[in-house]
């Protein structure tokens, strides 16, 4: 009798890496903190000038001597609206990208930029960005917060939207300009210095628009601005152009930059990361450290420039009228007293060295001034 020795079982087929997942035991104290985070954020929502160092108390309400856009007084109601619906997106299409995509440079990239929030009350001082007080916001007696002129919003979280959007349709462009390029092109031979002049008028035109906009449906004013550069300089609605619309590009570039692949299939983060021995075996951590620690030095070369414009005093243009009467008007260096804008006056926190000054100067209102009220 011949017996026939069974066939070899198939060998089972390779699955590639196994994703680690969440340790149970980290998803308790991770509940435990989210819990705590949104009580916090309940229990300190505001609405409104609420703080005695920025509310002016003489004022009832909130009146407003100004028109926004088309008329309407509900572009607030609208901006937020529209900002809670773009935030449960975009954490939707993050979640759903993540589960398909863990750890793409992009999603670091969107976590990255979003997290340059911290920085933001110094970067609206810097400016002389003053935000509408009846838009919702944190706290306006936090310390990091108290350095924004008035409020701290909560629109803000929108930064993604912001930094990188303009990325991806100058990628697109230098990828079709390549396309068409020999190899030997200067769009091949420097493909960073080429996607930076790209982004360039990209975002100076995207910043441009959306923050016109904003500011014309009363979302916030540049309460001072240099007058060479800026459009309808004097206005409440004034708008520092050359400066603003060309300084927010030192963020949008190097987020540009890190993001572009190379013949390798790795983006430029990606092998600075592995630049660093501490990184080499957590990659995505390092990806994500070195894009944020690259923004963060971009904005703050951003608020670097206004910084200077501040210092020396060139910000002469102020927004009259003063838009949100039920907040003391924000004046550190009594510009608004000079042209006639009627008080109260507060300076903000920063308004000695940091502003080159010691202290708001004491400045008589002008009773003949371009922000004087006219006699009916």
């Amino acid at each position: 009798m011949t017996t026939t020795a069974a066939p070899p079982a198939p060998a089972p087929a390779p699955t590639g890496p196994r994703q680690q997942k969440l340790p149970l035991w980290l998803l308790i104290p991770l509940g435990i903190a989210g819990q705590a985070f949104i009580l916090i954020v309940l229990y300190t929502v505001r609405r409104g000038a609420v703080a005695d160092r920025i509310a002016n108390r003489a004022v009832q309400g909130a009146p407003r001597p100004v028109e926004f856009l088309f008329g309407k007084t509900d572009w607030i109601v609208m901006h937020e609206v529209g900002f809670a619906l773009m935030l449960i997106s975009l954490v939707a299409i993050l979640v759903v990208f993540w589960l398909r995509y863990p750890k793409h440079p992009v999603l670091l990239m969107v976590i990255a930029a979003t997290a340059l929030v911290w920085l933001d009350p110094v970067m609206n001082w810097a400016p002389y960005a003053v935000y509408n007080p009846q838009l919702t916001h944190w706290s306006e007696t936090w310390p990091l917060v108290s350095l924004s002129p008035t409020v701290e919003p909560f629109v803000v979280f929108g930064y993604a939207t912001f930094y990188v959007a303009p990325v991806f349709p100058a990628m697109w462009v230098l990828r079709r300009i390549q396309a068409r390029r020999p190899m030997d092109s200067f769009v091949w031979r420097h493909p960073l210095i080429s996607l930076s002049l790209l982004i360039f008028p990209i975002g100076f035109v995207y910043d441009a628009i959306l923050e016109i906009f904003c500011i014309r449906t009363g979302l916030y004013i540049y309460s001072q601005v240099v007058p060479f550069g800026s459009v309808w300089a004097g206005k409440s609605y004034q708008f520092p152009l050359l400066w603003e619309s060309s300084l927010v590009t030192v963020v949008m570039i190097p987020a540009g930059v890190l993001l572009y692949r190379d013949d390798t299939g790795r983006t430029q983060a990606e092998k600075l990361a592995q630049r660093v021995r501490a990184f080499r075996g957590r990659p995505a951590l390092g990806t994500f450290l070195v894009m944020f620690a690259i923004l963060n030095v971009a904005y703050l070369c951003y608020g670097a420039a206004y910084a200077v414009i501040r210092v020396t005093g060139s910000a002469t243009s102020v927004a009259c009228p003063w838009p949100y009467p039920e907040a003391k008007v924000y004046d550190p260096q009594g510009a608004y007293a000079k042209a006639g804008q009627p008080g109260p006056y507060f300076a903000g926190i920063w308004d000695r060295w940091q502003s080159g000054q010691s202290g708001r100067p004491h400045v008589t209102t002008n009773p003949n001034g371009r922000c004087s009220p006219k006699p009916h």
